[in-house]
């Protein structure tokens, strides 16, 4: 990585993106109503632990500065944390939505643990009675219960994503 600020670098020209956007994954636990995504089945397309290492150690030697991983929801994948680690440990800046349906509390004491990480969860209205028929039943709560235990966890400040319709 240059020592040379983003500031600087961006008066001379950047040779790669700022920010990168990665779905990560198809593959959802829910079936939200209004998914642009197609969510919910996983695409055998899908890269391989390896394959997204190699993908970050490409993104960190071109200096990009962070990713936005999104999905489906990009927890379900198992080698999920192994792939955060990789990129924080590795200077990019990780934000990533989700649905909070797999932050317990021994997760979220694991994200909490790390830099350079911004997490937005997914919440389509002020009570259940108003979420859930968009999300799933049950959804509000799974999402409520992520945030308390991110809270609990000494995360910080996390974002709320909401899709606003009628």
């Amino acid at each position: 990585m240059s020592t040379e600020s983003l500031v600087e670098q961006m008066k001379h020209g950047l040779d790669a993106p700022i920010c990168l956007t990665w779905e990560l994954t198809y593959a959802c636990n829910l079936e939200c109503v209004h998914c642009l995504s197609s969510s919910g089945r996983r695409d055998p397309r899908e890269l391989t632990t390896e394959q997204c290492i190699a993908v970050l150690d490409e993104l960190r030697d071109l200096q990009v500065f962070y990713i936005n991983i999104g999905g489906g929801e990009p927890m379900v994948r198992r080698d999920f944390f192994e792939i955060i680690e990789h990129s924080v440990s590795n200077g990019i800046g990780v934000k990533f939505s989700t649905n909070g349906a797999f932050i317990d509390a021994a997760n979220a004491r694991r994200l909490a643990a790390m830099d350079y990480l911004d997490i937005q969860i997914s919440l389509d209205g002020a009570d259940a009675a108003t979420n859930d028929p968009v999300r799933g039943t049950g959804s509000y709560d799974t999402a409520i219960t992520a945030m308390n235990n991110l809270r609990d966890a000494g995360f910080g400040q996390f974002k709320i994503s909401v899709v606003v319709t009628r």
